[in-house]
Order: C-alpha cells, then sequence, then structure tokens
C-alpha cells in the first residue's frame, strides 16, 4: 500500500475542525508558554470548556525508565485513547513501536518508540520524490525547522526502501507521562502545519499537493 504524504492528512484534519464548526485563528505566544497553550487550545475545542479546571491539563507522572510496552500499556489508559480520540496499536517484534492514529488530526499516523535512553516520536512528511527541488528544499528546512517547537525534519529510508522526509520528536526515556502524551501531540500539530508552510516545494497530482 502506497504510503500517504502529510498533505493527505492535512486537508482530512482542517475538514474535520470545519465540520466540527470551529474556524481558525492565528495567536503569538513566547516558547515557554507553547505547552499552556496547546492545553488551552485542546479546551477551546469542546462545547462547554473547563479553563479553570487544573484537573483537565494533569497526567501521570513517571519517573522510572520506559519500555516501549509499558509505554503503550501507560498511553493506552489516558482518555485521549479511551474516548476515541486516537487509536493506539502495539506492533510487536525485535524492536517493537507504538502506532498511533491521531482521528482529529485526519487520522494522521505517528510511530513512536522507546530506543536506550530516549524516546522517539515520529511520522512521515513526504516522499522525497515528492519535492519539486530537493537543494532548495534542504536548504529551506535548514533555515525554517526552528519554528516549529520540538520537533526536527530528517530524511531517512522508509520500511519500503524509499526515501521519505520525516518529522520527529525526542525526549527522555524517564520522561513524565504527561510529556510523552505532549510529545505526540505538539508532533501532530507540527506535521499539519509543516505542511502547509512548504506547500510551494511540493509537486502537484490532480491540481493537489503531493
Amino acid at each position: 500500500m502506497k504510503t500517504k504524504s502529510s498533505a493527505h492528512y492535512q486537508r482530512q484534519y482542517r475538514k474535520r475542525l470545519r465540520e466540527r464548526g470551529l474556524i481558525k485563528k492565528e495567536v503569538w505566544v513566547l516558547p515557554e508558554n507553547a505547552r499552556l497553550l496547546t492545553a488551552y487550545e485542546k479546551e477551546l475545542r469542546k462545547s462547554s470548556p473547563e479553563i479553570n479546571n487544573q484537573q483537565a491539563f494533569m497526567m501521570v507522572e513517571q519517573n522510572e525508565q520506559w519500555t516501549t510496552e509499558k509505554c503503550f500499556n501507560a498511553l493506552s489508559d489516558l482518555s485521549r485513547f479511551t474516548k476515541g480520540e486516537a487509536s493506539i496499536e502495539l506492533i510487536e517484534g525485535l524492536n517493537p513501536s507504538i502506532y498511533i492514529q491521531m482521528h482529529d488530526f485526519g487520522d494522521l499516523p505517528i510511530y513512536c518508540s522507546v530506543s536506550g535512553e530516549q524516546i522517539i516520536v515520529e511520522s512521515v512528511l513526504w516522499a522525497a520524490t515528492d519535492i519539486k527541488d530537493k537543494n532548495d528544499f534542504n536548504e529551506m528546512i535548514l533555515r525554517s525547522h526552528k519554528y516549529f517547537p520540538l520537533s526536527t525534519i530528517c530524511l531517512d529510508q522508509g520500511a519500503d526502501g524509499l526515501s521519505y522526509y520525516f518529522m520527529l520528536g525526542a525526549l527522555s526515556a524517564t520522561a513524565k507521562l504527561s510529556n510523552i502524551l505532549f510529545e505526540i501531540e505538539m508532533l501532530a500539530s507540527n506535521v499539519i502545519n509543516v505542511t502547509e508552510a512548504y506547500a510551494d516545494f511540493l509537486k502537484t497530482t490532480n491540481g493537489e499537493n503531493a
């Protein structure tokens, strides 16, 4: 099955937000307040937000080192997954990983795994063949990826042996569960935003970005 580019999930994400009656508002905040903004944004998408309820933004703390299996079990119990906002599956094997579908981000797929001392969270952006001019695009990535907090972009080989651009985030293998969830949600948001920001660098298919 052909790997879908992030542009597909961006379109699905916007469509579902519009269907929920939501509107887009651009805001400017200090970098250190990005996490708080994400929490408030999530609440403000509800018909009856609980902005003053600190419990809405609290998660279980974790100080022990995670394994992929432990991380999967802990994430599975969180409301985002139990309420169907996202689905989660453990892919077992020599190097197990967690497969997540972010339903409120157009079913965007995200992979999460524990590797040594860090947790890696990543998602495919585009196949390298979807880019018009790789030299121009790579230069733009190097100059501007810093504007997407907590995530970076790399070029790597996919499971099918082809080259893909990935967006990824990393955090300590002893991170709090709340920080792991935040990393997943931030990555999903950044994938949508970076697809919009770099749309002009993509080839088009049937009048749409790849």
